[in-house]
């Protein structure tokens, strides 16, 4: 392995003399052919030399000749693999003098030999001090140093994979399937100068080894390992690798390296995985496409013609051929294995973002052979670990960290523009059509669960399609997209229109109350139906529409109020969007000017305190319906209302026209009015269900009541004031008219 110092003073100019003399050669082979063709091998091509004589020595000559036109080839490709090693070393060498000179410039020094130290000569005496008597900065500093000395040991370690790559390359350029007649030391007449190739096709035959279950030497795993790490991000490297291989080859290797990691050599599992990631952003690298699918989505005419071109090839051809591979069994007749699940699962492994296109197309292939193969992604008994049965649900999870990916394949206006838009009822399948995959056991007994992870991807893929980000957390509110906000739109139509909203299915309710808080502006005008542009009849659907704050969505009161009752199955989830409420609806007041009318505040807070009624209608059909367990429900409920995950930190409105306090006092505000709410809401949870207590449900009053008055005091109004009386009669009037409205809906739709 190449140290440190040797990396740096090495003298990098030799190789590229060394390819000038093998250019050289091959000249100097070039006329030696020349003459050899004139005076020995043309003898045999005269009229006068014939017979067996002519016949033999024809046949000895040509040899000859060949061997000195392989000759220039093997040169010329070795003058190729010199001068690509020469810029290789050259780039990576400047990535570690840049490494150096960064940590130098971090108050860090590094020896002749790569140790990193802090550097003592830089230190202030305040730092000396802090080194000797505060633990936390010692320690701070230890790990910077710790730090940067990683970081110029990885720029080392990618030399030395760069360096056995190149070992592979000129061990190999000198041998080949024609080697000679075997009478003399050959040439190799198919050599190339390309060192990707080369290590492509070495770890190719490592790949195909494993894929047939032979035994493959901890050295040889090794260097596949070397291999991948050396290309990472490499497409032609990427695209040869895969070629060599085929999809059919891809699916074997990436089942046999499940097989190993969990059942046959638990012990390197680490090993195995690693491989399974490295392959995963081979995929990802080989299979990038020009363009995105908002101008080019598969299936239109730009998109045929680029598949048609030589850059779209090796695309075609591969994921043609997955196609076919896709569907078949690779398991047994009683425990199936198609190869999109191994496929897919081993797609979930990548640290490499996959292109949008490519994402768009597997997931249209995937809807089309889940509608045609019925059972396909079926999970039979036990399964196969590490592998997804659902490989449509799993494609959508690894589409969820491409979110403009999944802006674009749930779309239902499609994507592209004139001749080459596309259309698609990718999201009418997921949340309509498609009979999802079940978990079934067959044998003493019979039976049909649902799979745990069923909706999983979808919610994830929801997720980042209508908020523009990698699900998972909160989302700051911002300006939607027209797409984004679409999906949103639809999918609470269509949920509704299946009577699927009140019911959820277990995994999409809390990416929904994610998403939810991120359209709260939305959801609190809907509830409030103080903006016309909001209002729809119940029952109705609507369309989505923009102004300078972004796309919104138009849904019918009803209907969210039924999304709202089924995202409360979930009490912690629930607890999220109420505190996104409860955080709107204080920023909406502290935004008022302190010289606002008596309209404008009135106004205001009926506002929120019919949108908060809207929430507590929800809470209070919980509480007093007798199907849960009151107390836990309104424990975790708060949990979910003032943990720091649903909070300011994840709420964060647009900049209000006017601050009518300043932040500490606001943020003091709000967190009394929580804590204030946290009580109500245990205690109200230990009342008998009756249906006195649901019409008196007398702690979402007092949320109003809270809110008006500290907003009230922010503002240098005593909270017992006529003035603040007067708007928290107002509000609680309305926040009655709110929740006795969202009841109504959920008691007739019993």
């Amino acid at each position: 392995m190449p140290t440190y110092h040797e990396i740096l003073t090495a003298d990098l100019s030799t190789l590229t003399t060394a390819a000038e003399r093998w250019d050289g050669m091959a000249k100097d082979f070039n006329k030696q052919e020349t003459a050899y063709r004139r005076d020995v091998h043309g003898i045999t091509l005269r009229p006068t030399f014939a017979g067996e004589s002519q016949q033999a020595a024809n046949a000895r000559f040509s040899v000859r000749l060949t061997e000195f036109q392989s000759a220039q080839t093997e040169a010329k490709a070795i003058a190729s693999l010199l001068r690509e090693t020469h810029t290789r070393f050259v780039d990576l060498r400047k990535k570690l003098e840049s490494a150096r000179d960064d940590a130098i410039a971090k108050g860090m020094k590094v020896s002749d030999q790569g140790v990193v130290s802090l550097d003592d000569d830089k230190l202030t005496t305040r730092d000396r001090q802090r080194l000797a008597t505060d633990t936390d900065y010692g320690l701070s500093m230890r790990k910077s140093v710790t730090s940067w000395q990683a970081h110029i040991d990885q720029c080392v370690k990618d030399v030395d994979d760069a360096d056995k790559g190149v070992e592979v390359a000129f061990t190999t350029v000198v041998k080949g399937p024609d080697m000679g007649d075997g009478t003399v030391p050959g040439f190799n007449g198919k050599a190339q100068g390309d060192i990707d190739k080369y290590e492509a096709q070495e770890a190719d035959d490592i790949a195909r080894r494993v894929a047939k279950g032979e035994k493959v030497s901890p050295a040889d795993l090794a260097e596949l390992r070397r291999t991948f790490r050396d290309n990472k991000g490499d497409k032609a490297f990427s695209q040869t690798f895969l070629n060599g291989l085929g999809p059919d080859n891809t699916i074997k290797f990436t089942n046999a390296l499940n097989d190993l990691a969990y059942s046959s050599d638990k012990s390197h599992e680490n090993v195995y995985m690693d491989l399974q990631s490295a392959l995963a952003d081979t995929v990802a690298n080989a299979t990038q496409v020009p363009g995105s699918v908002a101008d080019m989505p598969p299936g239109s005419p730009k998109f045929k013609a680029w598949l048609d071109s030589a850059d779209g090839a090796f695309y075609r051809q591969w994921t043609q051929e997955l196609e076919k591979y896709g569907t078949k069994n690779y398991g047994s007749k009683s425990n199936p294995l198609c190869g999109y699940q191994s496929f897919v699962s081993m797609m979930q492994h990548s640290d490499t973002k996959y292109d949008d296109q490519f994402l768009y197309q597997m997931g249209d292939d995937l809807i089309a052979a889940d509608k045609t193969h019925s059972g396909l992604f079926t999970e039979w008994g036990p399964g196969h670990d590490g592998i997804r049965a659902d490989a449509l649900d799993g494609l959508l999870a690894v589409m969820s960290q491409n979110p403009d990916a999944a802006t674009h394949f749930l779309d239902p206006a499609g994507n592209g523009s004139g001749a080459d838009h596309v259309g698609n009822d990718h999201l009418n399948y997921l949340l309509d059509s498609r009979q999802w995959p079940k978990h079934v056991l067959d044998g003493v007994g019979y039976s049909e669960t649902d799979e745990s992870l069923s909706h999983t991807g979808l919610g994830a893929a929801l997720e980042a399609a209508t908020t523009g980000q990698a699900p998972g957390g909160y989302h700051s509110v911002g300006q939607h997209t027209e797409p984004q906000a679409r999906i949103l739109q639809h999918t609470i139509d269509t949920l509704n229109s299946v009577n699927q909203a009140k019911k959820l299915p277990t995994n999409l309710t809390l990416p929904l109350a994610h998403i939810l808080t991120a359209y709260t502006p939305d959801t609190h005008e809907i509830n409030a139906q103080s903006d016309s542009r909001f209002e729809l009849p119940p029952g109705s659907t609507g369309s989505t529409w923009s102004d300078k704050d972004g796309a919104h969505i138009t849904v019918a009161r009803d209907s969210l109020t039924k999304l709202m009752r089924g995202i409360a199955n979930d009490p912690t989830a629930f607890g999220h969007v109420y505190a996104a409420e409860q955080h709107h609806a204080h920023d909406l007041l502290a935004a008022l000017p302190q010289d606002a009318s008596k309209t404008v505040i009135s106004n205001r807070i009926t506002d929120c305190s019919r949108a908060m009624g809207a929430y507590d209608g929800v809470r209070a059909d919980i509480i007093f319906g007798e199907r849960f367990n009151k107390t836990q429900w309104s424990a975790d409920f708060n949990h979910g209302l003032s943990s720091s995950l649903s909070t300011a930190l994840m709420f964060k409105p647009k900049k209000p026209e006017f601050l009518g306090m300043a932040g500490d006092m606001a943020t003091r505000a709000l967190d009394l009015y929580t804590y204030e709410s946290n009580k109500e809401h245990i205690a109200e949870a230990n009342l008998k269900a009756t249906e006195d207590n649901v019409k008196l449900y007398a702690a979402g009053q007092h949320d109003v009541e809270n809110m008006v008055r500290m907003w009230g005091q922010s503002r240098g109004n005593d909270i017992n004031s006529d003035w603040t009386k007067q708007y928290v009669h107002v509000g609680q009037q309305d926040y009655n008219y709110g929740r006795d409205r969202a009841l109504d809906v959920l008691r007739a739709d019993r």
